[in-house]
């Protein structure tokens, strides 16, 4: 692995073919994002049989992760794929679907009618155009075009400001959800998480089928922000994600939010992923812009376990050369960071104390990689947030676990049958140090575990070790 920032690739047109994949996958791509706002269930099979495919071509593990819509409110289809609105211009806002043009629009939730007053604002595409509500009616809203411009089929739309009343989990999610669980996917994002209730109420959901899936909150809107630490308590990771959140909350704090949440996910041990237009501009073109590049140096100094592309991967023209070049930068980022970061140990947590000395020792004696030995991922995960310089080689007997540190910063999953016994886990260490880790014979390594082998979440031991 050159890069220890992971990357995040939607998948659609752009990169179906598992060749294309594999090619991803060799350039640092660990985790494949099914966006379930579009495509169907037909489609999202045969990316995921593509994605099991690219794993046998590149030898190497990916994690699969569905992005569940959420009540994402959103336009309808547009006449040939694209109008233009023009500012100034009437556009009636109806709930009933139609192919749109540009006098009229179809927009997904009944309930927008009942929720809106003259005056307010309707933002689409991104907050990219405005509608400004001149009236309403019994199965319709009248509205004036306040900033113009093309705008194409099923576009997200937004009204800041307002709390609709609209559950976080849709009866599309839920079908998607078992979608999902019967592909067996990796990890399962939540939508416009505005709560606490919310991640729980997708747990049971989890569990009720008997999903291993792990957790992803999204970020997107200002209620989530606020209880943000109730949230990382609850979860399995967080995704800041940009878009729709610098519509509700500001483009302007959006920056100040990113580097709050990504503090409190490392305190945590909580992966966080940022996400949204970190290199759109590749969508057309070949080089990125400046700003761009500064953008992703600026996601890792902060401390982000992961990084994400979306339309760059989806539909764009170069997906390998962004996902290249996505590596590119986070190599070069990393080399520029400490040695570890600082991360104040909470006073009687065992975990909390023995990994952070296993980081600060493995710096001190000069070791060229640490090894976790963990049944649940959480070792890994408690040494991956320090954002060591020294690669973690997270060695499981659960592939499930290994594909979810496939999202944790620093972290190499690898297999192994595992042991009952400590004596037996330290010679797998040792043999994984030899062959998989190439440490010669003088090197030292750090070995990080519970002594209760096969308990999750026991990591209470430290052990330095010479080849």
């Amino acid at each position: 692995m050159k890069n220890k920032t992971k990357i995040v690739a939607t998948l659609g047109p752009s990169t179906e073919d598992p060749k294309i994949l594999a090619d991803l996958m060799k350039n640092g791509l660990s985790v494949a994002r099914l966006n379930m706002s579009h495509g169907n269930h037909e489609e999202h099979a045969k990316r995921i049989t593509a994605i099991r495919e690219a794993e046998k071509i590149s030898k190497s593990l990916i994690a699969t992760l569905l992005d569940l819509s959420g009540p994402k409110i959103r336009t309808g289809e547009v006449k040939n794929g694209q109008i233009t609105l023009k500012k100034g211009d009437s556009v009636k806002i109806v709930f009933k679907p139609i192919i749109g043009d540009e006098n009229n629009l179809y927009i997904n939730y009944s309930g927008l009618r009942k929720e809106l007053k003259p005056g307010a604002i309707i933002l689409l595409d991104d907050g990219k155009r405005s509608l400004c509500v001149t009236s309403i009616g019994e199965d319709y809203v009248n509205t004036k075009v306040e900033m113009g411009g093309m705008i194409r089929g099923r576009r997200g739309v937004n009204i800041p400001g307002a709390n609709l009343k609209i559950s976080a989990i849709t009866e599309k999610d839920k079908k998607d959800l078992l979608f999902g669980i019967k592909q067996d996917v990796d990890f399962v994002a939540l939508s416009f998480v505005r709560s606490v209730k919310d991640i729980q109420d997708l747990k049971r959901l989890l569990q009720k089928n008997k999903s291993s899936a792990k957790i992803v909150a999204k970020i997107e809107t200002p209620e989530a922000v606020s209880c943000i630490d109730e949230i990382i308590k609850e979860t399995d990771a967080i995704m800041v994600a940009r878009g729709d959140l610098a519509i509700e909350v500001g483009i302007e704090k959006i920056p100040t939010i990113q580097k709050m949440i990504i503090e409190k996910c490392n305190t945590a041990g909580v992966p966080v992923i940022v996400a949204t237009q970190m290199l759109l501009s590749m969508v057309e073109n070949e080089t990125p812009t400046r700003a761009e590049i500064s953008d992703i140096a600026n996601a890792i100094y902060d401390g982000a376990d992961a990084i994400m592309l979306s339309e760059e991967t989806a539909i764009g023209k170069y997906p390998k050369k962004v996902v290249s070049l996505m590596q590119r930068v986070a190599c070069v980022v990393e080399e520029n960071l400490p040695n570890y970061k600082k991360i104040e140990v909470m006073k009687d947590n065992i975990a909390d104390s023995v990994s952070s000395s296993v980081v600060h020792n493995a710096n001190q004696v000069g070791a060229s990689a640490i090894i976790a030995l963990t049944e649940s991922g959480f070792t890994a995960r408690m040494l991956s947030r320090y954002k060591s310089s020294l690669p973690i080689y997270a060695i499981s007997s659960s592939q499930k676990t290994l594909r979810s540190l496939m999202i944790s910063f620093g972290v190499l999953p690898i297999y192994h049958t595992g042991a009952k016994t400590f004596d037996e886990a330290r010679k797998i260490a040792i043999e994984i140090a030899k062959e998989k880790c190439n440490l010669k014979k003088g090197e030292k390594y750090v070995i990080a575990a519970g002594l209760k082998q096969g308990k999750s979440g026991s990591t209470n031991l430290m052990l330095i070790e010479n080849i």
